[in-house]
C-alpha cells in the first residue's frame, strides 16, 4: 500500500474529472494529481466514462441523464471504493442526485442495471458514495493531512472563498453544510495560513448557466462576487468549481469590456481565480508544472509574488 508524505496510508478513491478538468481546464486535474497522495488520496481514475451531462441533459432527457450518470457510478464501484470523488460542483450534484434515485427505488435500480448490463457494463449495487474533493479534506483525516501539507504557507494572503450554487443547494441532495452559512472553503484557506475574506456574494450563481441566453444578466451576476471581493481587500479567489473558475476567469475580459462601455471610468477587474487543488498546492509547494498558472487568463503572477516577497 502506498502512503502519504507522512508515511500515512493513503485512501483510494475513485476519481471522475468530468469534462472541463480533462479539456479546458486540464490545470485542475493536474494539480489535482499532485495534491491527492499529500492529503492522503490515491486516485483511481475512471477512464471509460462520459460527460454526466450538467443540467442540459437533465432537462431535456431525464431517462438518458440518468442512465448516463449510472454508468459513471457503475464504474467508480467496480474499482473498490466506497467513495466516488468529483472535482467539479456541477458533477457532484448530478451524480449524487441520480444515486439517491437509483439507491431509493429498487425497480429503478433493477431496470438501469439490465440497460447496462446490456452494453457490458458492470452492475452497480448503489454503494459507492460521491463525494467532491472540498469535503474530503474539510474536516476528519485529510483535514489534518492538509494543515500537515500546506507547509510553504499562505501567509499574508488574503483569500475570498467562492462556492458557486451547486455545491451547496438543493442541501437535501448535497448535505455538506449550511447552504446559507459554509465554512468548508474557509476552514481550508486558515489551515493554508491565508486570511479568509468574507462577502456576501459567495454563495450566489457565477451567471455561467445562462450566458449563452442572457449574456447581460449573467455579466451581473458574474460581477457581484468579483467586485465584492475587490473591495473587500481579496487578492485572489478560490472555487471548487471549473464551470466557475470559468466564469470568473474567462469571463472577466468581457465583464470589463460591458462595464466600460457603460461607464469609461471603470476601474478594470483583475482578480486571480484558483482551483481548490491549485490554492493548497501552493500552500503545499507544488511544481509550476503541476499548477499550470500559465492556462490562466487573468494572471496569477501578483500573487505568487506576494507570496514570495
Amino acid at each position: 500500500m502506498s502512503a502519504a508524505t507522512n508515511g500515512t496510508a493513503l485512501r483510494k478513491v475513485a476519481y471522475y474529472k468530468g469534462c472541463l478538468a480533462s479539456l479546458s481546464a486540464k490545470e485542475l486535474d493536474t494539480s489535482t494529481r499532485a495534491l491527492a497522495p499529500k492529503v492522503g488520496l490515491e486516485l483511481d481514475e475512471l477512464e471509460s466514462v462520459t460527460c454526466c451531462g450538467a443540467g442540459d441533459i437533465h432537462e431535456a432527457e431525464p431517462d438518458y441523464y440518468l442512465h448516463l450518470n449510472a454508468r459513471i457510478l457503475a464504474y467508480g464501484e467496480a474499482t473498490g471504493s466506497d467513495t466516488l470523488m468529483t472535482v467539479c460542483n456541477v458533477c457532484t450534484l448530478n451524480l449524487r442526485q441520480a444515486n439517491h434515485m437509483l439507491q431509493n427505488d429498487e425497480a429503478l435500480l433493477a431496470r438501469v442495471n439490465a440497460n447496462l448490463e446490456a452494453v457490458g457494463v458492470p452492475p452497480y449495487s448503489g454503494a459507492i458514495e460521491v463525494k467532491h474533493l472540498l469535503w474530503l479534506i474539510a474536516e476528519g483525516e485529510g483535514y489534518e493531512l492538509l494543515k500537515q501539507a500546506a507547509h510553504k504557507g499562505l501567509k499574508g494572503l488574503r483569500v475570498a472563498p467562492f462556492y458557486g450554487c451547486q455545491i451547496l443547494r438543493p442541501s437535501k441532495l448535497l448535505g455538506f453544510e449550511d447552504p446559507d452559512r459554509p465554512w468548508s472553503l474557509e476552514a481550508i484557506i486558515e489551515a493554508c495560513g491565508g486570511e479568509v475574506v468574507d462577502y456576501p456574494a459567495k454563495i450566489k450563481c457565477c451567471g455561467f448557466p445562462i450566458i449563452q441566453a442572457r449574456e447581460e444578466t449573467a455579466l451581473r451576476e458574474l460581477m457581484q462576487p468579483i467586485a465584492q471581493a475587490r473591495d473587500a481587500g481579496a487578492d485572489a479567489m478560490v472555487t471548487p468549481c471549473p464551470l466557475c473558475h470559468l466564469s470568473l476567469d474567462a469571463w472577466q475580459s468581457k465583464l470589463n469590456a460591458s462595464e466600460r462601455r457603460e461607464n469609461p471610468r471603470h476601474e478594470d477587474f483583475h482578480m486571480p481565480i484558483l482551483h481548490l487543488s491549485q490554492l493548497i498546492g501552493v500552500a503545499a509547494g507544488l511544481e509550476a508544472s503541476e499548477l499550470k498558472f500559465k492556462r490562466h487568463v487573468v494572471s496569477v503572477k501578483p500573487v505568487l509574488e506576494k507570496l514570495e516577497a
